[in-house]
Parts: structure tokens; C-alpha cells; sequence
């Protein structure tokens, strides 16, 4: 046999001996994860029956679940964005007893609705909600759709409300996953893929969408999220003898409960320094509106200017505003933490002679004065929604 062709053979020989092995070793790989895969959805299979008998015994009882409509949801669910439910409560009633349903919310004058919202912050939250309330009176005849595609379409619902509202209001087989819900899983997985990417929260839909109950959805992600704050709790350790499903959860198995959920550290704020200013002839203090874009769009303040002034950089600007300043009075610092920046404040209180525009010629600069509104602390509450982001210093007003 000539040389050249007992090569090739040889050769050939180890080529698919070779890719045999790796064949077969690529095939226990794929055949390990999909035993790994289909225990998972095994393990989470077992959840449902006994979480949804602990949610219909434990359940707490919430002004958002008495009618369970589409509308006490969504404006539940939008208010509840990192803020705690307790402190929902009371806002969520006093919304709702003023706008009760979504034609009010579409017609609301913005001043009213942004009062509305005071104190519960990202006020763009109710903005968009309000662009979507017109849309659904426009293209939905005035009621949320029945939809989870089309909930999508509406501004400010993504993912977590629409299925939240999906769910619950019209018992549509579509998880809600949030924070509370993403610790739960991962514990119960043991998984410790980053929760701040978008790709770990599509996976735990995708591995609860498998396994929604279809009589019964809306419960079903409700029980994950009252288990998430009330037992597998996000500060401090998780209750896990409370817990109706510890024995089919890893970390409880294994003690790991504090590892999870995994997430990359935020990026830090940027600190931006800030001279907040209380100006008063008696009972009156100046607000003026911020600009209709950016930080806190469209709100009312308390005058304020970018670094620390002293007093006699304060006294030059009020003077410059053609005000009168008769003394002024530190009233401290004061720090407020938005969620890419803080402010850290330094505060002064000024007297000045009138805040009616004067005539003297020594004040050419009094119309700037024009950006000003000047309103007893009882009219300027009553009308005006101010951040809390002033509060240190709108409460010594």
C-alpha cells in the first residue's frame, strides 16, 4: 500500500476516534444540563400548591386587593416601586379617592396630580401613568386591555406591572417578577447569576412561566411577592421557619440564604453641594418652579444655588434677586440621597423688608424676582407639591 494513502487512513482513523470521544463528552454535558434544567422546574413545580395555601391563610389585607380591578393595581403596583407598603397606604387612598378611576387620572390638571403624588417621589412615575390613561381612553375605549401584549404598549408599564395587572385582573397565566420575587427564586435555586442584568430576570420568567398555575396566576405571583417581603425578607436574615416551602429551597438547605440574591455593586453617586435658601418677609416664603425637564421636572423649591455660600455670598444674592435682606440665620446642613446623586445642603434663612417687587432704583435686577411665587406655608402646602428633597428645610418654614 503506498505510503500517502496508509496516511490518510491513519489519520482519518484518529480524526473520528477523536471526535468520538469529544461526542460523546459534549453529549453527557447537554444531557447533565437538561437533568440539571429539569430538576429546577421540578423543584419550583413544588412550590405552587403549598405557597398558594399559605398565601390564601397569611395574606395581608390591602386597600389594592378589596376589588382587585385592573386600575387599583396598576396604580398600586406603580406606587409601590421602591417604597415600602406601609408607607404606600395612605397615599394610595388619597390618590384614589381623587382620581377613582382613569378617566379622572387622564384629565387631572398636572399641578393637582403632582400634589397628589407628593411625597412618594420619581414623579415622572405618575406622569407617565397619566400619558397612559389618555391612551386608554383614546384607543381602549377607558379601560386597561386585557392584555398582556398590550399593556406592554403603554407608557410606564414594562414587564413587572403588566404582568402584575395580567395576572391578577384578568387571571392571564403571565408571571410578575420584582425584587422580592428574584430573591426568592434564587434562593430556592441556589442561583447566582447577577440579578441586575435584564437576562437573569427573563430567565426567572421564562422558568415561572413553565410552571404558572392557570386557575389561579394572579394569586400565584402574589404569594411570591408577600412571601418576598414578609418571610424571605431582603434586610436581615430570612425567616425560614416560617417559611411554607423551606424544604424545597437550597440556600435553606444549605444555610446559604445570606448569598443570595447576587448583585453588582451600584456605580456611587455623584455628591453635588447645594446653599438652599428660606426667604421670608413674615409669614410668606419664595418658591419658584424648576425647569419642565430633569431632576424633579416641573416641581416647586425653595430657592437654591449649586456650591456652599457664605453669609455674604448669600446676602449679595438675595440682594441681587432686589430683595431687601434684613439678617440672616444658618439653619444647618441637610443631605438628601436621590438614586444616581446626592445633594448635600447647607441652609439659611433669610429676613428680608418685602418680598413685593420694589421700585427703588438701587434694585435694577428686580425682575429676576418675576421666577418667584410667594406663599404662606399653608397655601404653598395646599397647592403646590414640593420634593422631599427640601424637607429639612421646608418644615422650619
Amino acid at each position: 500500500m503506498p505510503f500517502l494513502l496508509k496516511w490518510i487512513i491513519l489519520n482519518n482513523e484518529m480524526a473520528r476516534h477523536f471526535f468520538m470521544k469529544y461526542r460523546m463528552k459534549t453529549t453527557a454535558e447537554e444531557s447533565g444540563f437538561m437533568e440539571e434544567e429539569r430538576n429546577e422546574k421540578t423543584r419550583l413545580q413544588l412550590l405552587v400548591c403549598p405557597l398558594l395555601d399559605w398565601y390564601r391563610s397569611n395574606q395581608r389585607q390591602l386597600p389594592w386587593r378589596e376589588r382587585g380591578a385592573a386600575y387599583d393595581i396598576w396604580v398600586s403596583e406603580i406606587m409601590l416601586q421602591q417604597t415600602r407598603v406601609e408607607a404606600v397606604k395612605p397615599y394610595y387612598l388619597r390618590f384614589m379617592e381623587k382620581l377613582p378611576d382613569i378617566e379622572a387620572l387622564a384629565f387631572c390638571p398636572e399641578e393637582k396630580l403632582l400634589k397628589l403624588w407628593e411625597g412618594l417621589g420619581y414623579y415622572n412615575r405618575v406622569r407617565n401613568m397619566q400619558a397612559a390613561a389618555r391612551t386608554v381612553m383614546e384607543e381602549y375605549g377607558g379601560a386597561l386591555p386585557a392584555s398582556y401584549e398590550e399593556l406592554l404598549k403603554l407608557k410606564g408599564i414594562g414587564s413587572y406591572t403588566a404582568g402584575a395587572i395580567a395576572s391578577i385582573a384578568y387571571r392571564i397565566p403571565v408571571p410578575a417578577v420584582d425584587g422580592n420575587v428574584m430573591r426568592v427564586i434564587t434562593r430556592i435555586t441556589e442561583d447566582a447569576s447577577d440579578i441586575s442584568k435584564a437576562s437573569v430576570k427573563s430567565k426567572i420568567e421564562k422558568q415561572l412561566a413553565q410552571i404558572m398555575p392557570k386557575n389561579s396566576p394572579g394569586e400565584f405571583n402574589q404569594a411570591l411577592m408577600e412571601l418576598g417581603a414578609t418571610v424571605c425578607v431582603p434586610n436581615g436574615p430570612a425567616r425560614c421557619s416560617e417559611c411554607p416551602v423551606r424544604k424545597y429551597c437550597l440556600a435553606a438547605l444549605h444555610g446559604t440564604c445570606a448569598d443570595y440574591p447576587v448583585k453588582s455593586a451600584a456605580k456611587p453617586r455623584s455628591i453635588e453641594e447645594r446653599t438652599v435658601l428660606v426667604i421670608q418677609d413674615g409669614e410668606r416664603t419664595a418658591i419658584r418652579r424648576r425647569p419642565p425637564k430633569g431632576l424633579l421636572a416641573g416641581l416647586y423649591e425653595l430657592p437654591n444655588v449649586l456650591g456652599y455660600l457664605e453669609r455674604d455670598q448669600v446676602l449679595e444674592a438675595v440682594t441681587g434677586m432686589g430683595l431687601e435682606p434684613l439678617y440672616v440665620e444658618e439653619l444647618g446642613e441637610a443631605k438628601h440621597v436621590f438614586s444616581h446623586i446626592e445633594w448635600h445642603m447647607k441652609g439659611y434663612r433669610v429676613r428680608v423688608a418685602s418680598l413685593e417687587l420694589s421700585n427703588d432704583k438701587n434694585h435694577p435686577e428686580k425682575e429676576e424676582t418675576g421666577d418667584f411665587l410667594f406663599e404662606s406655608r399653608a397655601a404653598a402646602q395646599k397647592k403646590y407639591a414640593i420634593p422631599a428633597a427640601f424637607s429639612a428645610y421646608y418644615r422650619k418654614l
